[in-house]
């Protein structure tokens, strides 16, 4: 094989699969159609729980100092323009402040890292040059994929370089990460399935080095993170993480109309430049299937979202980390039959479900947006009627969309044939957070007495059986019978007991990932639980 996983497209997802790949061990190739980065907005926020897989990686504070400044707040508006006072504020803490609050909580419900705001033309360049420090890591750019066939033994991929002369690579097994038009998927014969094309908008991306230090300029709105414009072509301006760069999203038929509405969203005098303009329609979609055979689909090329909620970015990386360790594992020889089919099961019970949190986020932002009336501007009793119903709709419906630590942290692998089912369970909710360790939640974060957090104790490699509180149940035979497939596994002892009382048992056995495969207070049926964690 010229390499284990071919990964088609370098954007966050692609990057973060070859990087949790590459520090297992795994050779992967990324090819990339681009001769670099774009410098393209697209995404803006890795949530707490993308913050938490990348720290297992060792990239959380990387992406931090890459990021905007901890100190800015993350306050959401909606305004007539920004020079005039908001009619509505919607609070939000900054990372520093976040951070803090996490640091005084510790019953479960709160992450291990705060959210944070970085710009997509920030984070690729970020992620790919970890990926040139990776030795089992090889990136080709101006490289695009053309076709792909595959046998019982592997994958034979034809690339085009930037040349225009073609050539063909073997691998074990190749990953599209390539977007929503995804070639690989319509190599495949996949089908997307939802509510396509629902809105058409432009997205403007705006160099304005004063509009930041401007804010709040007289009665106007302060600093925050999103400003949505009270109109009737769904303007939605979005501060960049240099505060020097700005994006708006509107209704418009042409560029220069994107300029206009620039000036009206701001709504003062600044010197600005439009650096780029792009269309782009809204999508709820989500694909058939996440792959065949040996050839799998992750990121937007399998589920297609409404920025609404920050859940598209955010669920790719998901499905990155869920197939490297289960790549990794068929790769080293230990993972059964299985290991690799649990990836779309998994994944694309999720990706439906952030579809979903999507649509209920967009309905409600739609539902405010169709409070606008034509006198909203004018100084009158009916202008301020309208501004007044707006504003009150959108202080509840405004609020879908910036509050989604359910759907962020909650999520819940159910009936995966590689988890040990129980019937029942949380109910899965997109807004609010409940810690559970019900068999496929992620471990809820919890500080330990010494002030570490037990998420960082959790080995980044292989299985963990956790033994809680003053148990002293006998996991040795559990330990021996996952370690007999060959598949790596530790015993952790943590007496803490603020831990045994938010996880509710003695034992927990934990997957690579800290999704929950089994629990209990006494010794498991070893065989029977080692068999159905390692996909046997």
């Amino acid at each position: 094989m010229d390499t284990q996983v071919l990964i088609i497209g370098a954007g966050p997802v692609g990057l973060t699969l070859a990087l949790d790949l590459g520090r297992r061990g795994v050779r992967c190739t990324i090819v990339e159609q681009k001769d670099k980065p774009a410098f393209l907005p697209k995404m803006e926020r890795v949530n707490a729980r993308t913050m938490e897989l990348y720290r297992r990686m060792g990239l959380a504070q990387k992406i931090r100092a890459a990021g905007l400044r901890g100190d800015i707040p993350m306050d959401v508006f909606v305004v007539l323009d920004l020079a005039q006072p908001p009619l509505l504020r919607l609070a939000y803490p900054s990372v520093d402040e976040a951070t803090a609050d996490i640091r005084a909580t510790n019953d479960g419900t709160a992450p291990l890292e705060a959210y944070q705001l970085i710009s997509q033309y920030t984070m690729e360049p970020l992620l790919a040059a970890e990926c040139e420090t990776q030795p089992n890591v090889t990136v080709n750019w101006s490289t695009a994929f053309v076709d792909c066939t595959q046998d019982a033994n592997g994958v034979t991929t034809t690339l085009r370089g930037p040349d225009g002369s073609t050539r063909t690579i073997r691998s074990d097994y190749m990953v599209g990460c390539d977007g929503g038009a995804s070639p690989v998927r319509h190599a495949l014969g996949i089908k997307l399935h939802g509510e396509p094309n629902s809105l058409a908008l432009r997205q403007g991306l705006y160099r304005c080095d004063e509009l930041y230090d401007m804010l709040p300029r007289g009665n106007g709105p302060g600093h925050g993170r999103h400003y949505h414009v009270a109109d009737d072509k769904s303007s939605f301006l979005i501060m960049q993480d240099s505060t020097k760069h700005w994006t708006l999203h509107a209704q418009a038929q042409s560029d220069e109309e994107m300029i206009e509405l620039f000036k009206k969203a701001v709504g003062f005098p600044v010197k600005f430049e439009m650096l780029s303009c792009n269309p782009w329609r809204q999508n709820l979609m989500l694909a058939e299937r996440y792959g065949k055979d040996r050839i799998l689909l992750a990121g937007d090329s399998v589920h297609l979202v409404i920025p609404t909620g920050g859940l598209g970015m955010n669920s790719g990386v998901g499905d990155a980390v869920d197939l490297a360790w289960k790549l990794d594992a068929v790769l080293k020889g230990w993972a059964g039959p299985n290991m690799l089919p649990s990836y779309e099961f998994e994944r694309r019970q999720i990706g439906d479900r952030n579809v979903g949190a999507s649509r209920y986020a967009t309905i409600g932002r739609r539902k405010w947006r169709s409070m606008w009336r034509p006198e909203i501007r004018d100084n009158t009793r009916e202008g301020k009627k309208a501004r007044e119903v707006l504003a009150n709709v959108a202080d509840v419906e405004q609020r879908k969309t910036n509050e989604m630590i359910g759907a962020e942290l909650g999520y819940r692998y159910v009936h995966s044939p590689i988890i040990c089912d129980i019937p029942g369970g949380p109910e899965h909710l997109f807004r609010t957070y409940e810690p559970t360790t019900w068999p496929g939640a992620r471990l809820p974060h919890v500080w330990l007495d010494d002030g570490s957090a037990m998420q960082d104790r959790i080995p980044a490699f292989g299985y963990t059986i956790l033994r809680l509180g003053k148990s002293s149940v006998d996991v040795a035979p559990l330990q021996k019978a996952i370690a007999a497939y060959g598949a790596p596994v530790t015993v952790l002892d943590v007496p803490d007991q603020i831990a045994r009382d938010i996880y509710g048992y003695d034992l927990l056995l934990l997957r690579p990932d800290m999704h929950v495969v089994w629990r209990g207070d006494a010794a498991p049926d070893a065989a029977e639980v080692a068999r159905i964690a390692t996909g046997h």
